[in-house]
């Protein structure tokens, strides 16, 4: 009950009520019936129940299962619609992952999933290859174009000692305004158009769908899958990884141990704007089958969010982007249908993070015991704990008076026992008529 696992869940249930308790306070209906609630309370909190029960019931059915819907389709589509909005923030939030746990603070997934879109589009835009040879080759550049923007970030800190947060917020405006300028000029821009925007990518190089025209989902989907596998083996299973988290853990040990620190950090930005180029690949040629300046959004800012929330396990940052895409897909339908502000699902990610971040503050609200508190008292150790337990019996009972001459030596062996008396322990010392005169000698 002390583990993550449960404090993670615990969390997530207190951000749904505290929400909750903002749809009620925002809600017109409970407002109005609130005028009048120490005439008929039951109508306040009748409306508060219908305020509440309304709009989760709406975040479901957009999110999950359409329960409404006439037609199977119409009903699992917005759990298509989830995973194809969980698609890229599960990719970058896995490069986020491997960051932190190499010590690493990258906040610049933003510009580097912008650098991995706009290798993409070009190499999607301006080459006419097969369809199977144009998409892994759009694939590699979007990963290529990630990777070369963070490994700047690695190379500036090994090299001069420069922060990776001050260099990755830099090179996300810079980022943000290159794609700008680049989709101004003839060399992504449309051609005719006045937008940014860039062309349409060709149907070799864009990801198939998956389960036919009635989803937006497709193969990216697969690669996030196949990136969160890769994450977990990069850092359980590889010598790479193995690296990344020593360094993460202590860098002085880990270079005292013979290894290139500086050299791991270049390594580690690679790859974290590797997974974030991927994610930006994926958008340009997944969902939106095109480049604008807009094609990162708030993916990098996010992406922090679930790396933190998945506590920078892969696993656990696949789980976390599920969520996230889910409550993204269905504030949406909870807005249209109920009007409630999709801020609400902003305001419940920010208190999952809050509570995700300050465990000691859910175990007291819900009154867990401390890690290992539990663990510490029943795994005592077998001799000693029986031992002074016995000792304090014993003790208190010649207080009173009443200890027999029998116990007296109890007391001795429990206390010698406890306090780790070796002579005690052996039988010669025991009983000196057992001792032989060589022995004797010896001692």
């Amino acid at each position: 009950m002390s583990g993550n696992g449960t404090v993670t869940v615990l969390a997530i249930i207190l951000s749904l009520v505290i929400s909750a308790l903002l749809i009620i306070l925002t809600d017109e209906d409970v407002l109005e019936a609130a005028g009048y609630f120490f005439s008929r309370p039951v109508d306040t909190l009748a409306a508060a129940w219908s305020a509440v029960a309304s709009a989760y019931a709406a975040l479901f059915r957009g999110a999950i299962f359409n329960y409404r819907g006439d037609t199977f389709s119409e009903g699992i589509y917005p759990l298509m619609e989830s995973l194809t909005v969980a698609t890229p923030l599960i990719i970058i939030s896995l490069g986020i992952a491997i960051s932190f746990r190499s010590g690493l603070f990258n906040i610049g997934g933003q510009g580097q999933m912008i650098f991995g879109a706009m290798f993409a589009t070009w190499f999607g835009v301006h080459l006419q290859l097969p369809a199977g040879l144009h998409l892994v080759l759009v694939l590699i550049m979007g990963i290529l174009g990630g990777a070369l923007w963070g490994a700047v970030v690695g190379f500036l800190k090994a090299l001069t000692g420069a922060h990776e947060v001050i260099l990755t917020i830099m090179l996300n405006y810079v980022a943000i305004h290159l794609v700008t300028y680049f989709l101004y000029t003839p060399v992504l821009q449309r051609e005719g158009s006045t937008n940014p925007v860039s062309d349409f990518l060709p149907s070799t190089a864009v990801f198939p769908l998956l389960f036919g025209d009635s989803f937006r989902l497709n193969w990216g989907f697969v690669v996030a899958l196949v990136a969160t596998v890769f994450a977990w083996w990069l850092m359980k299973r590889s010598s790479v990884g193995f690296q990344l988290r020593a360094v993460g853990a202590n860098p002085d040990a880990a270079r005292t141990a013979g290894v290139s620190v500086k050299r791991m950090y270049v390594v580690a930005m690679a790859i974290s704007g590797g997974l974030a180029g991927l994610a930006g690949m994926s958008q340009v040629s997944g969902t939106e089958k095109m480049l604008n300046t807009d094609v990162a959004g708030s993916f990098g800012f996010d992406a922090i969010t679930v790396a933190l929330l998945g506590r920078s396990s892969p696993w656990g940052v696949f789980a976390a982007g599920l969520l996230f895409g889910a409550l993204r897909a269905g504030g949406v339908t909870m807005q249209t249908e109920t009007g409630v502000p999709i801020d609400i699902v902003l305001i419940i990610q920010s208190l999952i993070v809050l509570f995700i971040a300050a465990p000691p503050l859910v175990r007291m609200i819900f009154r867990l015991p401390a890690p290992g508190a539990l663990q510490a008292r029943t795994t005592a150790d077998p001799v000693t704990q029986p031992a002074l337990a016995g000792a304090v019996a014993a003790t208190t009972a010649s207080a009173d008076g009443h200890a027999a001459p029998a116990d007296s030596a109890t007391i001795g062996d429990a206390v010698g026992v406890a306090a780790g008396d070796s002579g005690s322990t052996d039988p010669a010392d025991a009983d000196p008529s057992t001792t032989t005169p060589a022995e004797g000698d010896r001692r």
